[in-house]
């Protein structure tokens, strides 16, 4: 980070002392990034961004109020301190909002390899673009192509308060993808694969993408309607975490003090299948969702949430836990114009034993879902609907693409008979295996 956002940042909380703020946080965001799109062999689009924002949070006499801006001069950042002041003295009394006691200020911050200096070149975006539209178009029976496309960007968070936290960190990320289609009895199928990562060296080859994207659109064609009643759900590892999100939105601090989870009550009791544990880790070298303190100053760690089934904790930023009572766990997380709030930072569901063709193995009749349409999701009741497409499974075997169909059950009993499969792919934030899902009601469209 340069010296003049160390500058910036303190000019915000210099100047939200001087116009009557009790104590304050700052934070700075900006980044640079590029993406080239191409289709069928063709240049469609190069976009570069480079954009810095602000957003400065004051406390007066138990209110807050938070602002946000892009403007950086300090005629600028003075009326912004003022405003920001004179919004919370016209705001409601807020007990649980406030800075950090000092304690719990992160102290030592460790290097977590989140920055690659590699800058891709225009011409290497676009090369790796039309590699990988090339790498699926060469296939046999692709007939249309939506594009490819490679990405990369870099950001920078600086964060700052007035009882005495400042740190920053850069961010990397580079993509790369393509969406392919074919056609078959005059039916159109597509699908996609993509490649991301931190650094530049961990993307995958875009010709082992294009393939990928192509065998995957393939296999879609001549898609029959689900069958209808009970059977084991299989979700492919694409779609999989997806229920790991669900988790993590129920035992997110925010839902427990509202009440409005169907796991607030379940502290200490076993909530899921004795297989599985999972676990926030925010200092995973090169991890997506790393970062070495988190988005109020306090320091990060690791945290299983759930061993063995048994729930172990809630994710926490300050406001919740003062909520309810605890101790804040460091998994805040804002942006220049909102204000904190609980998340994920690497969201680790552990591997099982098995493979995803092994979980499938024993079925007599299943449906392995890979992709997943819409949403009904109530995560005050537990009940869950969504509609999905994917694969019949006959005797172990996948037999057939198929399509419009609804998968439905209830969380609370759905995570008593989920089984991970071994899949894991760290290169994301949320890293869930293949599930396998017993008992879940499908019906046909």
């Amino acid at each position: 980070m340069s010296i003049d956002l160390e500058t910036i940042m303190s000019m915000l909380l210099d100047n939200a002392r001087k116009h009557g703020a009790d104590a304050a946080d700052a934070i700075v965001a900006g980044g640079v990034s590029e993406e080239v799109s191409v289709r069928l062999g063709k240049l469609e689009s190069i976009e570069r961004s480079e954009d810095r924002n602000i957003g400065l949070r004051v406390f007066v006499d138990g209110r807050n109020a938070i602002i946000s801006t892009a403007s950086i001069d300090a005629e600028s950042i003075d009326e912004l301190a003022a405003r920001a002041v004179a919004m919370a003295r016209l705001a409601p009394q807020d007990p649980y909002a406030g800075c950090a006691d000092a304690s719990l200020l992160a102290t030592d911050i460790p290097d977590l390899d989140l920055m690659d200096r590699t800058i891709p070149s225009s011409d290497t975006l676009k090369d790796l673009a039309f590699r990988v539209e090339d790498a699926a178009q060469s296939v046999k029976g692709i007939t249309n192509s939506e594009g490819g496309n490679a990405s990369y960007g870099t950001s920078a968070v600086m964060l700052a308060t007035t009882n005495g936290f400042s740190a920053s960190y850069e961010r990397s990320g580079y993509g790369i993808s393509t969406v392919s289609l074919a056609e078959h009895d005059g039916k159109m199928e597509r699908d996609y694969d993509y490649s991301s990562a931190v650094h530049f060296a961990d993307l995958k080859s875009p010709e082992d993408i294009g393939q990928s994207a192509a065998r995957r659109t393939l296999s879609r064609l001549d898609a029959r309607k689900v069958k209808t009643g009970s059977f084991p759900v299989i979700y492919d590892q694409r779609v999989s975490s997806s229920i790991s999100g669900h988790i993590a939105s129920a035992i997110n601090g925010a839902s427990i003090a509202r009440g409005t989870s169907f796991l607030k009550d379940s502290m200490g009791q076993q909530i899921t299948n004795a297989a599985i544990t999972m676990r926030d880790d925010p200092l995973r070298p090169r991890g997506a969702g790393s970062s070495g303190f988190d988005g109020e100053g306090l320091a990060r760690r690791e945290r299983v949430m759930i061993e063995h089934g048994i729930l172990n904790g809630w994710f926490l930023d300050l406001a919740s836990a003062r909520q309810l009572g605890l101790e804040p766990t460091g998994n805040a997380s804002r942006g220049t114009s909102s204000s904190p709030s609980p998340s994920t930072s690497n969201w680790i569901m552990d591997a099982g034993q098995l493979s995803r063709d092994e979980l499938i193995a024993n079925i007599d009749e299943g449906f392995l879902v890979t992709e997943l349409i819409g949403s009904s999701v109530s995560l005050i009741t537990g009940d869950y609907s969504r509609g999905a497409s994917g694969f019949w499974i006959e005797k172990g075997q996948i037999t057939y693409p198929v399509t419009e169909g609804t998968i439905a059950g209830n969380l609370k009993d759905m995570l008593m008979t989920i089984t991970p499969a071994n899949d894991l792919d760290f290169t994301r934030s949320n890293i869930t295996p293949s599930l396998r899902i017993d008992g879940m009601t499908v019906a046909g469209g």
